[in-house]
């Protein structure tokens, strides 16, 4: 079962990171060309929230079974340790804190302009977060 949800939290990771590309690209082209916010723009957004979120719950019920996950804690020297043990897990949800809070606010704005840069600065800060604490050495 560990094996399975390890192998689905790295997969996912995939189709995550490109649904949230895919929608902070196309945000950010709505955003500078002064489009309308339309039915489609919304959706990739929303796809990229729901992967993003789906893969949270993936590593929330991956981070309590893992063998790794709590054991580590009391291992903050090793950074390779406190990466996946604190780090990843502590700046991913912030991450997805901050893609809901973009959602969330876009969806009270009236402006098309508006709409895009909740969009925009929520899912795009939380892009970089998320890349910046992916544990690259055990995923490349």
């Amino acid at each position: 079962m560990y094996d399975f949800i390890q192998k689905f939290h790295s997969g996912w990771a995939y189709l995550a990171l490109l649904l949230l590309v895919v929608a902070v690209v196309n945000t950010a082209s709505g955003f500078f060309a002064n489009r309308e916010f339309t039915g489609k723009d919304r959706k990739i957004a929303l796809f990229g929230l729901i992967a993003a979120h789906i893969q949270l719950l993936v590593g929330l019920v991956l981070y309590f079974i893992s063998p790794l996950g709590l054991a580590l804690l009391g291992e903050m020297k090793d950074a390779s340790a406190r990466l996946t043990s604190l780090e990843h897990p502590l700046i991913n949800i912030i991450a997805l804190v901050l893609i809901t809070i973009g959602w969330s606010k876009h969806k009270k704005q009236a402006e098309s302009a508006a709409k895009f840069k909740s969009i925009l600065i929520g899912f795009g800060i939380g892009l970089l977060l998320i890349l910046s604490r992916i544990p690259w050495a055990l995923w490349l």
